[in-house]
């Protein structure tokens, strides 16, 4: 089923962005806004929600937790689900989920059906992100694609980063059932928008669901990622499950789901289709992303709140409030970026990034007790600016080096990247907190945290090294090759037509 919308082939880039796109898009980055912001909004209400539930610390951090493993175990296998389904149908499908399970959050009597309706939440929010980058490639002309892929770091990096602003804002003054109420008129606001004007139909195919591909990635990704979110509940410390165990599991159970992804590719069967890791420029562009997310997800949201409570005793609403600069700022970077981007490509934008992000990193590692609010604040918008500066470009030179029939494929791959990496940098750097925290202190101090500060900076020097492998060539000039004697070495090769 192919409708004109999206009817450029899967090597001929499209020379015009369709009269709708903007409409389409805006309706996608809206919706996808609105559930991104809900990934990070309870992360101050946690301390409210042990009290007012009656559960442990440990337990109701599963709130966060729970959310991002769903996410991790949901996004590999919407690939699939991109080649199966129209936009439509799983657009709608994602803000129906996601709006049932804000409904049973607000109404959760207590901690287990709060969370199931977190999760109800995850499972809509997982597909939502792959299906907006997907139809930002299928959809805008490449001339375009990097000011409309800025527009996407404003759901990826400020929506997360103002999260907790927003959660502060409304536990002020309303009990923590209102996060969920405030955000679920938007949601359905979202789909009634997204019922009318969501028409964009793609080419769907009858691909069959290997159900071992499904267990493998549950078990492998879930496995990884609760064995993280173990070690950083714990900081390190006891856990009635050894963090180590799950990761192995999860790790062993990866390496199956490899393995049989590449058997399955061959007869283009394959659930997450791992083609795009043989294009140099996808590799390159991801390993930067994977550095980068761990540290805005790792520094941005755990290290520096910490900090500022715990080293600067300020209140959870001025912590807040101290990082929102930073994270307005990165949104606001997202489309001259972007810009800059479709005119000289991504190196001469990556390389600059990458050194503020590492410089800024090895300036919190200078920070202590008596450092003035002010620093922070003027060091956190260095950071957001290198990684605004990064962000946009290496999403789309990741998937603009992708020939269309892998646009799915590799934006589950990026997203599911995104998941990890975050959820690993938080791990290692609450691990090395507490850790390098004085004896006696049961949560990081300020010596345990300067040396997480030092290893984030250690981080930031290897992403600086990385980037000195950006592509010199500007991808638009690439993209608008054509004609007989155009060649795009790194694309990977078109699948074999399915047999009917």
């Amino acid at each position: 089923m192919t409708e004109s919308v999206t009817s450029a082939g899967p090597d001929s880039p499209r020379a015009e962005t369709p009269a709708r796109a903007p409409v389409l898009i805006a309706v996608l980055v809206v919706s996808a806004f609105v559930m991104i912001l809900n990934e990070t909004i309870l992360s101050v209400a946690l301390r409210d929600l042990t009290v007012d539930l009656g559960v442990s610390t440990t337990t109701v951090q599963w709130l966060t937790s729970g959310f991002l493993l769903t996410m991790a175990v949901v996004i590999p296998i919407t690939g699939f689900l991109l080649e199966r389904f129209t936009a439509r149908q799983i657009f709608l499908v994602s803000l129906t989920l996601f709006s049932a399970g804000t409904l049973i959050s607000g109404l959760a009597p207590g901690f287990g059906v709060l969370l199931a309706g977190r999760i109800v939440q995850a499972c809509g929010t997982a597909v939502m992100l792959p299906l907006l980058m997907t139809s930002v490639m299928r959809l805008v002309a490449p001339s375009k694609r990097g000011a409309t892929m800025g527009t996407i770091s404003i759901v990826i990096a400020v929506a997360p980063a103002v999260g907790p602003t927003v959660g502060g804002a409304v536990l002020a003054s309303l009990g923590w059932r209102w996060m969920f109420w405030i955000v679920l008129p938007l949601a359905v606001i979202a789909l009634a928008f997204g019922a009318v004007w969501m028409r964009l139909e793609g080419e769907t195919r009858q691909v069959p669901l290997d159900l071992l591909s499904v267990l493998l990635s549950a078990v492998g990704f879930g496995g990884v990622l609760y064995g993280l979110a173990s070690i950083g509940e714990s900081g390190g410390g006891e856990h009635p499950v050894p963090p180590w165990a799950p990761i192995v599991v999860g790790l062993v159970a990866l390496a199956a789901f490899v393995w049989r992804q590449l058997r399955l590719q061959r007869d283009d069967r394959a659930l997450l289709d791992l083609r795009p890791f043989a294009i140099r420029t996808f590799s390159v562009a991801l390993v930067l992303s994977a550095l980068l997310f761990m540290c805005l997800l790792g520094v941005g949201s755990i290290m520096l709140p910490l900090y500022l409570q715990t080293v600067l005793d300020t209140s959870t609403f001025v912590s807040g409030l101290a990082v929102l600069p930073g994270g307005l700022l990165l949104g606001l970077l997202g489309r001259p970026v972007g810009s800059l981007f479709d005119r000289f490509g991504a190196r001469p934008l990556v390389i600059p990034g990458a050194l503020a992000m590492a410089v800024s990193l090895w300036l919190f590692a200078l920070l202590g007790p008596g450092s003035p609010l002010a620093a922070v604040i003027a060091i956190h918008l260095l950071l957001m600016g290198g990684l605004g500066l990064m962000m946009t470009p290496l999403m789309t030179e990741s998937l603009g080096a992708l020939p269309d029939h892998l646009y799915s494929h590799g934006s589950a791959i990026l997203s599911t990247l995104q998941q990890v990496a975050g959820a690993f940098g938080t791990a290692v750097f609450v691990t090395v907190a507490s850790l390098g925290a004085a004896a006696g202190s049961s949560v990081p101090d300020a010596a345990g945290l300067r040396t997480a500060f030092m290893v984030a900076g250690v981080i930031g020097v290897l992403a600086f090294a990385a980037s000195l492998f950006v592509s010199r060539s500007p991808r638009p000039s690439r993209l608008h090759a054509s004609g007989p004697g155009a060649t795009e070495p790194e694309r990977a090769p078109a699948p074999a037509a399915p047999e009917a």
